[in-house]
């Protein structure tokens, strides 16, 4: 079995049993640990796991870190776990941190058994940075997300390779989350930059508002517009590739063979400003 697929396998397990699992020990054993070994790294081998792994820090002796995957039995990946009932947060990093610049890992994972973060040391040597540069959702699957996470199994594994793409990943991630909050609710910054291109005078409050509400309205209409083009493409082409094989609307009626189903089924297709919006914002997040 390819690793997409087993991938997918994971995430359908994770759907169906991820209610069942109360405590951060039923989620490392259901979810985590599978999740490790779909990367290729054998969990019952201590040479290529560690569980609980030593991570002192200064005078205090004891600190241990849930999972460190190991290469020629050296630290390249360690993992802090938390229950698949709580929600990540950067408050959940801090242990991360502090095992991170004790270690030679140069990858840290924050998970709760379904989101994965990613973390490394792009901003400075041997100090975690604050955001992930990869984010892994199990039950959201991301085709492109799916091929970074292939980087880090046992197979592809090349710290040079990853860090490489690690500083796109993260800044592309941070830009896209700042659309999206943009799109929904536009920044005292965002309206700005706009006033300053368009409009002539001093920005005051009434004008801050009135190009609030046109920035949205503005966005939403571009994005919107951006999408029908596309959907409008993709069907044209299901069309032309249909058309190879089949005979056109215009040969069928003249044979007479006109399919009344396929006419009301042509007038139906629609698509709503709903679809629209959701649409988009699977696309960016």
């Amino acid at each position: 079995m390819d690793f997409v697929s087993r991938i997918r396998d994971l995430a359908e397990r994770a759907s169906e049993i991820r209610e069942q699992l109360q405590t951060e020990e039923a989620t490392k054993n259901a979810l985590i640990m599978p999740f490790i070994n779909t990367l290729g790294y054998d969990v019952f081998n201590p040479k290529e796991v560690v569980p609980e792994f030593t991570a002192d820090i200064g005078i205090k002796k004891g600190e241990k870190v849930d999972y460190a995957i190991q290469k020629d039995e050296s630290p390249i990946i360690i993992v802090e776990c938390k229950s698949c009932n709580q929600t990540l947060a950067d408050s959940h990093t801090t242990q991360l941190y502090r095992y991170f610049s004790v270690t030679r890992a140069r990858f840290g994972v924050l998970t709760n058994g379904l989101v994965y973060l990613f973390y490394t040391d792009l901003d400075e040597p041997n100090i975690m940075d604050q955001k992930p540069f990869l984010e892994f959702d199990l039950l959201n699957l991301k085709e492109s997300v799916v091929e970074e996470l292939r980087k880090f199994s046992k197979e592809s594994f090349d710290v040079d390779h990853i860090l490489s793409t690690a500083s796109e990943l993260k800044y592309t991630r941070e830009i896209r989350r700042i659309l999206l909050s943009d799109y929904d609710n536009p920044s005292e910054e965002f309206v700005r930059y706009f006033v300053s291109q368009l409009y002539p005078g001093r920005m005051t409050q009434a004008v801050r508002e009135q190009f609030t509400a046109l920035t949205q309205r503005a966005f939403h209409q571009f994005v919107n517009e951006k999408i029908t083009d596309r959907l409008k493409s993709a069907l044209n082409e299901d069309v032309g590739a249909k058309s190879l094989v089949e005979p056109t609307a215009e040969v069928k009626q003249s044979e007479g063979a006109v399919d009344e189903d396929d006419k009301e089924t042509e007038l139906q297709i629609q698509t709503t400003e709903e679809e629209l919006h959701a649409f988009y914002l699977e696309a960016i997040s």
